[in-house]
């Protein structure tokens, strides 16, 4: 039994790109075919990204922060890009969304975060530094945390304050990140001595894809009937996101020749300025008030046109910067 759960979880793992856009594909059809089952999933969505985010920060390892801060060169670039670029990049498409307040809100929201976890897998599958991404983690996750209201402040002005209710937002981000967050790192510490937690890590990494799988399938049936009527809104910014990762594939590869990184840092710089971190911002855009349901959706939608987009990334990637 055991061994079979393994040959699975292995499976899975290969398979990821083609499972994650059958859980979506999933998730459309439940939504569409039986509105009225899709919303009554609304109750696991929370408790099903919570253990997805749990998941997803046991992957960002502690123990690596000191050596992230030793890496200066390629922290410098990563934040170079992430921080001071990717706003410009967003901020000349800004003016060409669609006039939806709620649509803006969700592509800022998902466009300002860069991703912290399957970018590392991805860049690996390229020939990235895949080290490097992973000992970075947990520095991206604390400035995106302390630096995306600042950027939603800046784009949207005084607006902002009519979309937000603060005291959602600060509940969401308590429960659904600061606590898994907490919960990770408390495992991880614990893991160093106990058999028992370094068991639990282990088994809790191996349900990452399945957890995800399930996130992707329960947010977008439980999303589809409350958009339903405004789909186009939600398509119309697909373009934005292909543009993203087009755009993006040319100015990393730019900013990692200023720093004159050796191929795998080139590479795994490239990905790290085009993958955004959907899921851990969706419970942000779950939480906006009535009226702004179109923030979800706009923001799963990024996760569904990115997961495609990393495959083309990993075969263009290497054509892009070829091996010196």
């Amino acid at each position: 039994m055991r061994h079979r759960l393994s040959t699975l979880i292995e499976v899975l793992d290969r398979r990821q790109v083609i499972v994650y856009l059958a859980a979506i594909a999933a998730g459309i059809i439940l939504g569409l075919v039986a509105p009225g089952a899709g919303e009554s999933l609304d109750w696991a969505i929370n408790p099903a990204l919570g253990a997805l985010l749990y998941v997803t920060f046991l992957q960002i390892p502690t123990r690596d922060l000191a050596r992230s801060l030793r890496d200066r060169r390629f922290l410098v670039a990563v934040g170079v890009l992430n921080f001071a670029i990717v706003p410009l990049v967003v901020a000349a498409m800004f003016v060409f969304l669609p006039d939806d307040q709620a649509v803006r809100f969700g592509v800022l929201l998902v466009l300002l975060s860069p991703c912290i976890d399957y970018v590392i897998v991805f860049s690996g599958l390229a020939g990235g530094s895949a080290h490097r991404l992973l000992a970075a983690t947990p520095l991206l996750l604390l400035a995106q945390m302390m630096l995306l209201p600042v950027y939603l402040a800046v784009f949207l002005g005084s607006d902002l304050a009519q979309i937000i209710a603060v005291r959602p937002l600060v509940e969401a981000f308590v429960i659904l990140i600061v606590v898994p967050l907490l919960l990770a790192w408390a495992t991880q510490t614990l893991a160093v001595r106990f058999p028992l937690a370094r068991r639990t890590r282990s088994g809790a990494t191996a349900t990452m894809v399945p957890l995800m799988v399930i996130v992707l399938l329960v947010v977008v049936a439980s999303q589809i009937p409350k958009v339903s009527g405004s789909l186009g809104d939600v398509v119309a910014v697909v373009p934005f996101y292909v543009l993203f990762l087009v755009v993006m594939a040319f100015v990393g590869r730019w900013v990692a020749s200023r720093f004159a990184f050796d191929n795998p840092g080139r590479r795994a710089l490239v990905f790290s300025g085009a993958t955004r971190n959907s899921l851990v911002v969706l419970p942000l855009a779950l939480a906006l008030p009535a009226g702004y349901e179109l923030a979800a959706a706009v923001v799963v939608t990024q996760t569904l046109v990115e997961v495609v987009g990393m495959v083309v990334y990993v075969r263009v990637i290497p054509y892009l910067i070829p091996s010196r």
